[in-house]
């Protein structure tokens, strides 16, 4: 019963989360309104997720949303120095290939996105076979160091969540 009507559970809770953070004030119309959202929307959406993602380790799904926000902050510093005190200047943009050990789309949706929501690089093509990003980073002096950062970063930790 709590599986038909909560079938991909964490994204009931993500639902009423976000609800309630857009919202910006509790009210118990509102927290209603999410919940119905939290059923409703994943009962919708059921018939289009034949394979649902396995999470191994969801708990380590906290430490990565910390370490990634983390990332961010580190990043937005590093790209506010780079603007205000090297505009044109000693910059080295790159596109980098990262070829990718994970299967998962979920998983490959969620490293494409973090690399993304950090400042200074955007991921841009994901290959046919799903097999590389392609990343471009605004100063990447050594994009070797770029690959091996975002692999044992993110990916190995995102391997122990989906795979």
């Amino acid at each position: 019963m709590i599986r038909r009507l909560f079938p991909h559970p964490y994204l009931s809770a993500l639902l009423v989360v976000i609800w309630m953070l857009l919202v910006n004030r509790f009210a118990w119309g509102s927290l209603v309104f999410a919940v119905i959202l939290a059923i409703a929307v994943p009962a919708l959406t059921e018939p289009y997720w034949p394979d649902r993602a396995r999470l191994r380790h969801p708990l380590k799904i906290v430490r990565y949303c910390l370490m990634v926000i983390y990332d961010i902050i580190k990043a937005n510093i590093q790209v506010a120095m780079i603007v205000l005190f090297k505009p044109n200047r000693n910059l080295h943009p790159a596109w980098i290939t990262i070829p990718l050990e994970l299967r998962s789309p979920e998983a490959i949706t969620v490293l494409a996105s973090t690399v993304t929501l950090t400042p200074g690089t955007v991921s841009a093509d994901l290959s046919q076979d799903g097999h590389a990003l392609l990343v471009h980073c605004l100063h990447a002096p050594d994009p070797e160091s770029v690959i091996l950062d975002i692999k044992s970063r993110y990916e190995d930790r995102l391997k122990e969540i989906f795979e």
